[in-house]
């Protein structure tokens, strides 16, 4: 708890007050009126007087030092999240059942704030020498978008230090056997569970679990293996399925040797001990940023299915493999099927979440000489002295920002907006989802990963097996181009624009001119898709502003169906397209 003092707390709360001003701001909820050189929010009984710049895009970038709360007499006030959204709940929209639990998240993301200020934080520049982990650990914003963005709820303060992302710290799996009858195990052709005992596994664990089933009566033969988080073993499965344990349909193995890190998205691991082998992503019944992060042993069944059709698709196609772009495969997955709440608990629901896990390829095997490997999440990252690593790597690549912008925009928008335009595919590319392939600082290249849960194939009349039928579904015209224009640019290079530009690496209007001029030139180069560069226009005046807050302030519980995830999503007007201009 060294990290609870009053100055890292205050840091961490107005860093979280300026994210929430300029966020809800730019989803209009919040309007603050320009007095003087400051703005300001009046609210029951205080008001908030801050400076912000506000750049394309209706971005706010608000300084978290200039934020003061007065009273209605013009006293100053300390700064306090919570007393933030309790003054501000009516234009938040939070009832009174998602307000308490709204609470504890902006309290959580607070404290992960307090936490990471230490002065131990590296700096941008070292960062641009650390090892791909050693950044995961590093990044300290969460999404971009989403205000209570680490709740995490259900995690004590020892857990905190020892699974969350930016703690950094090695973690050992549990492992269960499931009785085969009772359980599903899927993978990619070729591979079986003897290939998840031969990689996944040390060879000490694989004799010492063999032995725990040889004393139940049991071999390999007889099961599939299941990774638990620890967190999971000990708050859900040691409990909730201690009737399945008894009768002896799971039997617990024990930890495995291999020490794994846990990554920005919490449940997922890097294997440390093996960091060619695959990534284990679990199930993990804990409240964080809208959903409970169970896996659905039902999804999870057609998961390699889906992913192998995606990756089939991009490695296929002409344009992506010049591009150099690799989905990384979920290539297995297993889940337990609990006999009652299969049967009892409707589909969807967090208790048919609590026992599965997936197998998704690493890619330090697919890195070349001289490559290393980020979560694109760093280049939103910004260090404790406000140095960003965007800027910090352009300095490393000796290129000219627009040319060291046009690289990276070559290697991520372009694959994305061809994806689109030849297959009516879209994925969820956010910071976590996408990981940058470096050299010298530049970008040459990007990986794709989280395909099962979070892509789309909107084209309908394409021919898809049976298996993939989850992912294709019809999408009015009119919102297709929203996967470019919502998901990549406000959702992400809103964010990136707006560092730049406050940094002085490189201007916005520069910024958006290289975007378009990217987009620009590929579309001329495939003259074949006029018809869909048309249809689907990615440089109209305006497009719609879709708003994720607006979603966790509804539900904080499940922001979203995921099964219908279009008609769940919220729209507040339109923004000015930053594209446009050079259309």
């Amino acid at each position: 708890m060294d990290h609870l003092t009053p100055e890292r707390w205050r840091r961490a709360t107005a860093t979280l007050l300026a994210k929430a001003i300029g966020e809800f701001t730019h989803e209009r909820l919040l309007v603050p009126v320009k007095t003087g050189g400051r703005y300001v929010l009046t609210a029951r009984g205080e008001r908030y007087r801050f400076t912000a710049e506000r750049l394309k895009l209706d971005h706010w970038a608000v300084d978290p030092a200039s934020i003061l709360r007065e009273d209605a007499d013009g006293e100053p006030l300390e700064l306090d999240a919570a007393a933030f959204f309790l003054a501000f709940k009516g234009e938040l929209g939070l009832s009174d059942s998602v307000l308490p639990v709204y609470l504890e998240e902006v309290a959580a993301t607070v404290n992960r704030g307090a936490f990471q200020a230490g002065d131990d934080q590296p700096s941008a520049a070292e960062l641009v020498d650390a090892g791909f982990q050693a950044i995961e650990a590093a990044m300290t914003g969460g999404h971009p978008c989403f205000v209570a963005g680490s709740g995490r709820l259900g995690f004590t303060a020892e857990d905190h230090r020892a699974y969350a992302p930016e703690a950094g710290a090695g973690v050992r799996l549990m492992w269960l056997a499931a009785r085969r009858e009772h359980a599903m195990f899927a993978s990619s052709p070729g591979l079986d569970s003897t290939w998840l005992l031969e990689t996944q596994l040390d060879p000490d664990s694989r004799a010492y679990f063999a032995s725990v089933l040889t004393d139940a009566g049991l071999s390999y033969e007889d099961v599939h293996l299941i990774p638990v988080h620890p967190w999971q073993w000990r708050n859900k499965i040691a409990v909730t399925f201690a009737p399945e344990i008894a009768a002896g349909r799971l039997i617990p193995l024990g930890e495995g040797d291999h020490e794994y890190q846990a990554q920005q998205s919490i449940r997922t691991f890097f294997n440390r001990s093996d960091p060619g082998a695959d990534y284990v992503k679990t199930s993990l019944s804990v409240l964080n940023m809208g959903f409970m992060r169970g896996l659905s042993t039902e999804y999870m069944e057609v998961t390699p299915a889906i992913s192998d059709y995606v990756a089939d698709l991009v490695h296929g196609d002409a344009t992506l493999q010049r591009l150099g772009v690799t989905v990384l495969r979920e290539r297995a997955a297993v889940g337990y099927r609990h006999p009652a709440y299969t049967t009892g608990a409707p589909k969807g629901s967090p208790y048919r979440k609590m026992l599965a896990a997936l197998w998704r390829e690493s890619p330090v095997p697919r890195l070349g000489q001289g490559e290393s490997a980020a979560t694109m999440a760093s280049l939103l990252h910004v260090d404790a002295e406000g140095a960003p690593f965007a800027s910090a790597l352009i300095r490393r690549s000796g290129l000219p920002a627009a040319a060291w912008l046009r690289r990276y925009l070559d290697a991520y928008l372009v694959p994305l907006a061809h994806c689109l335009y030849r297959y009516g595919l879209a994925f969820m590319p956010h910071g976590e989802n996408v990981i940058l392939v470096l050299k010298d600082g530049a970008v040459e290249r990007v990986f794709l990963k989280d395909i099962g849960e979070e892509c789309a194939r909107m084209d309908t009349d394409a021919e898809v097996p049976d298996a993939v039928r989850r992912i294709q579904g019809a999408v009015p015209d009119e919102v297709r181009a929203l996967a470019i224009q919502v998901d990549v640019v406000d959702c992400f290079l809103r964010f990136l624009a707006a560092i730049l530009h406050l940094d002085g690496a490189l201007d916005q209007d520069e910024f958006w001119r290289v975007a378009a001029e990217s987009l620009k030139d590929y579309q001329a180069a495939h003259p074949d898709l006029a018809d869909a560069f048309a249809k689907y226009p990615l440089f109209e005046d305006s497009f719609q502003l879709s708003c994720l807050n607006r979603l966790q302030l509804k539900d904080n519980l499940q922001m979203v169906d995921i099964e219908n995830q279009e008609e769940s999503l919220i729209y507040a007007g339109s923004l000015d397209n930053p594209l446009a201009p050079w259309r």
